[in-house]
């Protein structure tokens, strides 16, 4: 899709010696350097009394560990050279007196702010850019979770736009990046032949599964704060299923896209408590930073209902935790069985399907179908056809929304409705909800999540 703003002429990474910058951004930066895309400097801010000589020693190490590791050495030049960095503190004028200086001096009157910083912090950052006059005709990047609540993020977009207009926000989460997904939304509308079948009248039921087959890796506190719905059901996969769900944009335009996810989002029905099973693995209490007594789910599954046209009476059942048996995120569309048995055999409910494997290492797309035995007999077997199935990705996600978020080209990044559309969802149960269910690590969680579904039907297992 075209882009339809003016590319930004220099990026202001704040929170540039932190963790995520360490471990994310500056491979981005280093990937699309290879890619001859690195054409901005890029002024890394920080409270930090650093050198140019760390910074530039960070981002190699962040590379070399958490990226594909330095292998070309003319790339990584490029984007020492386009590094600078201002060391000063947030609350002193004189830090940002220094970046106006600094994006003076390099002709920057287009620049893209990054704040890889604390929610807390933004407010302060963003006031102080204003003051500065540096914040008219630039742009901003905010990463997820934007809020932990509908009212949080409320204010969130209350403080951003003070001084960026919605059209210069841009609201990262990294999961729209992913190829896998923009193949989702490519399949939906580049073939017609989907159309006549994908609604209430063919659709028997909606089912999306995000499973770990790992813990919380060490980051026992940030998950005290946070907890799988609000972790990747808010976000990831309520907009997921917005693309699955959505009808076509008028236009290749991204508000033409964003509008009609709205939309879907603004369809869904807020969640009530019996809608909702929360788990628990067992020994999670026993991880670093986690409560003894700790009620945060590590596995959520919810039924969801949209009202619209399209799709109501259709279930949409989310679930995703962790320490589950394989690390797959899969999306089966069963559809309703033919009208008659015509010939009299047994077959599942969902025999007919449309899966979608959306990684986290193979990307695929298939059909359940039925096939007949060879024989005289009308039998037959369920057959899985297989129209595409991927192992690579061109680029990171990072890599493909820091690039795009420089260019002005807004598609893959959440807009202001469409965000607390989505919280609204969720809301009711942030804290009116059941206790968390223990569950055995290497399980698809409590047997609980069962009564989500209706008779009948059951959840789909993604194998590895």
């Amino acid at each position: 899709m075209a882009t339809t703003k003016e590319s930004a002429d220099a990026l202001v990474l704040f929170g540039a010696t932190g963790d995520l910058a360490h471990k994310k951004i500056f491979d981005a930066l280093y990937d699309n350097a290879k890619r001859g895309d690195l054409n901005v400097p890029v002024i890394g801010v920080a409270g930090d009394d650093w050198t140019i000589g760390q910074l530039r020693d960070r981002a190699r190490e962040g590379i070399n560990t958490f990226g594909g590791g330095v292998h070309d050495e003319k790339a990584f030049a490029t984007l020492s050279h386009a590094l600078s960095y201002i060391g000063g503190d947030y609350r002193h004028p004189a830090t940002f007196e220094r970046l106006a200086k600094t994006l003076h001096d390099a002709g920057a009157k287009r620049p893209a702010f990054y704040l890889a910083i604390p929610p807390s912090l933004f407010e302060m950052v963003i006031e102080s850019l204003q003051t500065a006059g540096i914040a008219e005709g630039a742009r901003v990047i905010v990463e997820k979770p934007f809020g932990t609540d509908l009212a949080s993020a409320q204010e969130l977009n209350r403080v951003l736009h003070k001084a960026f207009p919605e059209s210069s926000i841009y609201r990262i989460d990294h999961y729209l990046g992913k190829e896998p997904i923009q193949n989702l939304l490519y399949f939906r509308f580049a073939n017609s032949f989907l159309e006549p079948i994908w609604n209430r009248n063919y659709v028997d039921c909606v089912q999306v599964t995000m499973a770990e087959d790992f813990g919380v890796q060490g980051r026992g506190r940030f998950y005290e704060e946070v907890g799988t719905l609000r972790d990747v059901v808010q976000n990831h996969l309520l907009q997921t299923v917005s693309l699955l769900a959505m009808e076509a944009p008028n236009g290749a335009d991204a508000e033409s896209l964003r509008d009609e996810k709205a939309k879907v989002l603004r369809a869904m029905e807020p969640l009530r408590p019996d809608d909702f099973v929360r788990g628990q693995f067992e020994g999670y209490r026993q991880e670093d930073g986690v409560a003894p007594d700790s009620d945060v789910e590590t596995f959520a599954a919810v039924g969801l209902c949209i009202d619209s046209w399209r799709w109501a009476g259709v279930p949409f059942y989310i679930r995703a935790g962790k320490n589950m048996p394989v690390s797959a995120t899969e999306v089966r569309v069963a559809l309703k069985p033919p009208p008659q048995n015509v010939f009299d055999e047994r077959m599942s409910a969902d025999a007919n399907y449309v899966r979608f494997r959306l990684g986290p290492d193979v990307v695929s797309l298939a059909f359940g179908i039925r096939v007949k035995h060879p024989g005289e007999a009308f039998a037959g077997d369920s057959e899985e056809l297989y129209v595409m199935e991927q192992t690579t990705e061109d680029m990171t996600a990072y890599e493909r929304l820091i690039g795009d978020a420089i260019a002005g080209e807004a598609l893959l990044f959440a807009r202001e409705d469409e965000v607390e559309a989505a919280w609204e969802v969720v809301d009711p149960v942030l804290r009116d909800h059941p206790a968390a269910i223990p569950y055995k690590p290497g399980t698809w969680g409590p047997a609980e999540a069962d009564a989500l579904l209706a008779e009948g039907r059951s959840w789909h297992e993604p194998t590895s």
